[in-house]
């Protein structure tokens, strides 16, 4: 007995095609003109004109296919159990709603109902717990700054950030077909031990920026005066009148002896609230370098070579301040949540991580 043909599949026709079968056909075109013009059978375009000339309609009739185990009311108290728990998974999902109905459901009907609701599964915003009196400051903070002008043109920003090898961040995906889970192509490495990496200090200001130093080992308050503040922050600051400097509240930055190194100096501080590095634009830098270093072709083995490609990271405009942080009410809104930016998913990954705040 031969073997019964698979039937082709096509595209279900649109209605922007549909009411263009028509138009030609009211032009005069037959059947097979108007098939060749909309790449169709002539089966096809009989069907959509006989359709239109009896009933005086162009949809679709719906399928004759299996009905939707759930109703619309079983959708909604489906999509109340998901939005109660986001992080519920579609086989959790079904667990609840079997001992909830003791109706079966399967977990890829799950989400296809939750996908019909708009209800997608996506990577969360990952940020660090914000207490009452953080979001207070940060509030009072930008609500004194608000309505600086030209004042931003004279605030230096600085930062350090670390830029690690041999590191993905989970959003990189690959495609494969079953059976190749183990396949070299389809598997990422990663270290179990410490990964190897460069810290950086750097700083901007409006339309122009120091040069990033590199930090070896940890960095405590002598080394933050010696490396950091002597060599390259205290001559920027020195070469922009009115210059006032602004840095995070980590420990070596609020250390009694580098309060006395910034009296003695006549440095201008910038008063910042703690757990707020999403309010500096310097984090946009970082962004940049670690995408341009993501986005590098060549491979980087080493430490060493990573900070070679550091520097060459910031040829472009993107090192520099072209506004000041607050625009309209941005900022305000800002003061309640942190959110840690996620990575890009690239070919050869570099994580930045920031250091203590």
């Amino acid at each position: 007995m031969p073997r019964r043909r698979k039937r082709a599949r096509f595209e279900q026709l649109t209605e922007f095609e549909r009411g263009r079968i028509i138009g030609l056909r009211e032009a005069g075109l037959s059947y097979r003109a108007v098939a060749s013009r909309v790449q169709r059978n002539s089966s096809t375009v009989m069907r959509v004109w006989k359709q239109w000339t009896d009933e005086c309609r162009t949809t679709r009739k719906s399928g004759s296919g299996p009905r939707n185990v759930t109703s619309a009311r079983d959708d909604r108290h489906l999509v109340r159990m998901a939005r109660t728990d986001r992080t519920a998974s579609s086989r959790q999902l079904a667990a609840l709603w079997s001992i909830a109905t003791g109706v079966s459901l399967c977990a890829s009907s799950i989400r296809r109902r939750l996908l019909q609701c708009g209800l997608r599964a996506r990577t969360p915003l990952y940020r660090i717990p914000l207490t009452h009196d953080h979001r207070r400051l940060r509030l009072q903070w930008a609500n004194q700054h608000r309505d600086w002008r030209a004042d931003w043109q004279h605030v230096v920003f600085s930062d350090e950030s670390r830029f690690n090898l041999w590191y993905h961040d989970g959003r990189i995906r690959v495609r494969r077909y079953a059976g190749e889970r183990h396949l070299p192509e389809c598997i990422i490495e990663r270290h179990s031990g410490r990964t190897p990496g460069v810290m950086v200090w750097g700083a901007i200001a409006y339309h122009r920026r120091s040069q990033l130093l590199r930090i070896v080992g940890n960095l405590n308050s002598n080394r933050y005066i010696r490396e950091v503040l002597q060599p390259e922050a205290v001559p920027f600051l020195q070469s922009l009148p009115g210059a006032v400097f602004q840095q995070d509240n980590a420990r070596p930055h609020t250390a009694r002896i580098v309060k006395s190194f910034f009296a003695a100096q006549q440095v201008q501080l910038l008063p910042w609230p703690a757990c707020s590095p999403d309010m500096s634009p310097i984090e946009h830098v970082w962004d940049v370098i670690g995408r341009r270093l993501a986005r590098d072709p060549r491979p980087v083995a080493s430490a060493d070579e990573l900070w070679m490609f550091c520097p060459k990271a910031l040829n472009g405009r993107e090192g520099y301040l072209y506004g000041g942080p607050s625009k309209g009410n941005w900022l305000i809104l800002t003061c309640y949540t942190w959110e840690k930016p996620l990575k890009r998913p690239c070919s050869q990954p570099v994580r930045r991580i920031r250091t203590s705040d």
